[in-house]
């Protein structure tokens, strides 16, 4: 079943000889649960590709359809609703709010919709991402891995139609990296999320179902890998 469809998406900055084409006629289609990884060097629209998915910045033409629906056809009201509610994002820097614990942190997606925590979906997933007796902690008590679990349990509590990670483990170590991508991965077998990540590491991308480079803007190759 085809939950996302891009069409011809290009994002340009800039113009005349100051233009760049950070995305360049970008087409492809993900299905329900898949596990794809996004490769490429640096300045090559992976990110800027994410973020475009995410409903957090807007493409110059193309089309993104979640579930049917194009994102871009929405006005901001409606564009940050589908940001809160369908999609889950993970960024390599936690952006956790210092002032709040782990509980707050996690909920606060739901909360800021104006809606109740389900306390079952949150205490399955404290358990899940070893959280458990942490939940009162600040930010600055809990260690890098530990963080970037609650920036993962934040996106997961909405149960979002797709989880997008931006370079999620380019701020940990081998150990703690590896136990994210055994998260990310535990997550789309679980709970059928559908997950797609941006990295450099090719150890994660070896570990996903499908790999797509992107090259100056381009796909230059899509293949599932298992």
């Amino acid at each position: 079943m085809e939950l996302i469809r891009v069409e011809n998406l290009r994002k340009i900055y800039g113009k005349g000889e100051n233009e760049v084409r950070a995305l360049d006629g970008i087409s492809f289609s993900v299905e329900k649960g898949e596990f794809i990884v996004i490769i490429g060097p640096s300045g090559s629209g992976k990110s800027t590709l994410l973020h475009i998915l995410g409903g957090v910045d807007r493409p110059t033409s193309g089309k993104v359809y979640v579930d049917g629906q194009d994102i871009y056809a929405q006005d901001d009201e409606q564009l940050a609703i589908f940001r809160r509610r369908q999609v889950g994002l993970i960024y390599q820097f936690y952006n956790l709010i210092p002032i709040l614990n782990v509980t707050e942190n996690i909920t606060l997606p739901v909360l800021m919709d104006g809606r109740k925590v389900n306390k079952d979906r949150f205490n399955e997933l404290i358990a899940t991402l070893g959280l458990k007796d942490r939940e009162n902690y600040l930010p600055n008590q809990l260690s890098g891995g530990q963080q970037q679990r609650v920036s993962i349990g934040r996106a997961l509590i909405n149960a979002p139609a797709v989880v997008l990670a931006d370079e999620p483990t380019g701020n940990l170590d081998t150990k703690n990296g590896q136990e994210i991508v055994e998260l990310l991965k535990l997550s789309n077998q679980k709970y059928n999320q559908t997950i797609i990540v941006v990295t450099h590491d090719e150890k994660i991308a070896l570990q996903a179902k499908r790999i797509i480079t992107i090259e100056d803007g381009r796909i230059i190759n899509d293949e599932v890998i298992r």
